[in-house]
């Protein structure tokens, strides 16, 4: 940049406020004159490449960004931590999922794959880091999901297979993936490349749905389960308890999280009548997370378990950090084990939904939260039966937990007055920031029973709960707690990967309808 003259370009921005570098602020204004910019990459000092990449992201120079990326100076590219705070930028770009820009990165990801010479310097392109948003702050305001960013280098390297290698070993590129049936059969191909392909894919995350208990085997060997650190097998994944044995007997030795779809400890149709083998499967299942020596985060939801826990936790290696437990049917002998058991004093998050703790084991369960209250950060006790009478308990409970950042206990019976004091109490957790609350009791009609469904939970007054709820918040600022964040997501919170595949969802559970129909109709002919 040394003796070109630069003046500043309207509409650049550059917050007020924002302590940037001059190098940085020199990077964005060599940026906006992108034929500039290109001109000028091959003489460019290679610790300037970083800023230049920041810099063309934020300001959604697409052709800025490829070329960056197709002359990489160094042997690594981590886009998470380039996106992210730096001292030559404090902003933070790792929420800007977007597509214009990420199109770009794989584009020169794949034209610095294929060419030789001095510029063929990188080895490991590091993909992961980017976290999807509801609201994209990116100019363009386009997204690329998880399951797009997927599909896009999936093809990507299915293209590049058929072109030669050349000098140099593979660019290996570590991507978060997330497969359904739309994307399997390409990402498929691109983990299981017939030669010396130019990209290799490593995948240090999964996230699968809507596939056959096959295709999800298939993949998880594909995606070389050596290396995986975390799975979460979701939704329309059909599993019972002998496809979770078999999943974990392929060897997950890197593993630190694992989420399992619903019911998938239901015991296989052809086990039903003998419970000596249900307790052997489960026992298999727990060995062989027993010999998975990361493991720190495990999510079973609606999976029934009851009595099953102490057997299912108890060979556990090392301490839960994380458990998700909700609607899992579970009796007081689980709620026991929980108490007392060795993850207790080192959760942070904590899901416990669909059990009614103050009514069924109240003792338990305020002794469990009395063990997670140094570490706790994440507390969901949404559908649990807790009325106004439980609230004293609650309040003290929850008091010694100085770390809870969010509480969510939506579907709770609790009346206006119930929620008033139970705010106070909250204005007492320093850490708190944010709170899901349940609509009060008194914008339902009287009688309204509990649990509701979907069609009951959405007839409220709107305006009485506008009115309680501008109450509610008056009490927090009141105490100098304008930092608490409070909402009431009826249909739950924000899922950017639901979103992004909802109508593959949607035409995968209408043909599971479909079947569903067709065996009905098959099963009353035959009866006939």
């Amino acid at each position: 940049m040394k003796g070109t003259r630069l003046g500043r370009s309207p509409g650049l921005p550059w917050a007020a406020g924002t302590m940037r570098s001059l190098r940085f602020i020199a990077a964005g204004a060599l940026v906006s004159h992108p034929q500039l910019a290109l001109q000028s990459l091959d003489g460019m000092a290679h610790n300037l490449y970083p800023l230049l990449f920041k810099a063309s992201y934020l300001l959604e120079r697409v052709d800025v960004v490829r070329a960056v990326l197709g002359r990489w100076p160094a042997e690594e590219f981590p886009l998470g931590a380039l996106l992210g705070p730096s001292g030559d930028d404090p902003g933070d770009l790792r929420d800007r999922a977007c597509r214009a820009c990420l199109e770009a990165c794989v584009r020169g990801l794949a034209d610095h794959a294929l060419q030789g010479g001095r510029h063929r310097r990188l080895c490991v392109a590091d993909l992961t880091g980017i976290r999807d948003v509801q609201v994209q702050r990116c100019p363009c305001g386009r997204a690329l999901g998880k399951w797009g960013r997927t599909r896009l280098l999936a093809k990507t390297c299915c293209a590049l297979q058929a072109e030669p290698l050349g000098a140099g070993r593979p660019v290996q590129v570590l991507a978060d993936l997330f497969v359904t049936e739309g994307n399997f059969e390409v990402v498929a191909q691109a983990l299981r490349p017939a030669g010396r392909a130019p990209l290799r894919v490593q995948c240090p995350s999964l996230r699968a749905d809507s596939l056959s208990p096959c295709q999800l085997l298939q993949l998880l060997r594909l995606a070389g389960p050596g290396s995986l650190r975390s799975l979460a097998v979701v939704h329309n994944v059909r599993l019972h308890a002998g496809h979770v044995r078999d999943l974990l007997r392929v060897g997950l030795p890197q593993l630190a999280s694992l989420t399992l779809p619903t019911k998938a400890f239901d015991t296989p149709p052809a086990w039903a009548l003998n419970p000596d083998a249900e307790d052997a499967l489960l026992t298999s299942i727990a060995g062989e997370l027993g010999r998975m020596s990361r493991l720190t985060e495990l999510g079973v939801a609606f999976s029934r378990l009851t009595g099953k826990v102490p057997k299912l936790l108890g060979p556990l290696r090392t301490p839960l950090r994380a458990l998700d437990l909700a609607n899992c049917a579970l009796n007081h002998a689980d709620m026991a084990f929980l108490a007392d058991c060795v993850h207790a004093a080192h959760l942070e998050v904590l899901d416990l939904s669909g059990h009614h703790l103050a009514d069924l084991y109240p003792a338990t369960f305020f002794r469990l939260l009395g063990r997670a209250a140094q570490t706790l950060r994440v507390l969901t006790l949404e559908d649990c039966g807790f009325t106004d009478n439980h609230v004293s308990m609650l309040v003290l409970g929850l008091s010694p937990c100085h770390r809870l950042r969010e509480l969510k206990f939506l579907g709770n019976p609790l009346s206006a007055r119930a929620l008033r004091r139970l705010f106070a109490a909250l204005c007492e957790l320093p850490a708190l920031r944010c709170v899901e609350f349940p609509v009060p009791r008194d914008c339902y009609p009287e009688g309204a029973p509990y649990p509701q469904d979907e069609l009951a939970m959405s007839k409220f007054d709107q305006q009485k709960y506008d009115e309680i709820a501008q109450e509610l918040r008056a009490v927090l600022l009141r105490a100098d707690r304008g930092d608490i964040q409070v909402s009431t997501p009826l249909f739950g919170s924000f899922d950017p990967d639901i979103q992004e595949t909802s109508s593959e969802l949607g035409g995968f559970l209408l043909q599971a309808f479909k079947t569903a129909l067709e065996n009905f109709s098959r099963a009353l002919k035959q009866a006939e």
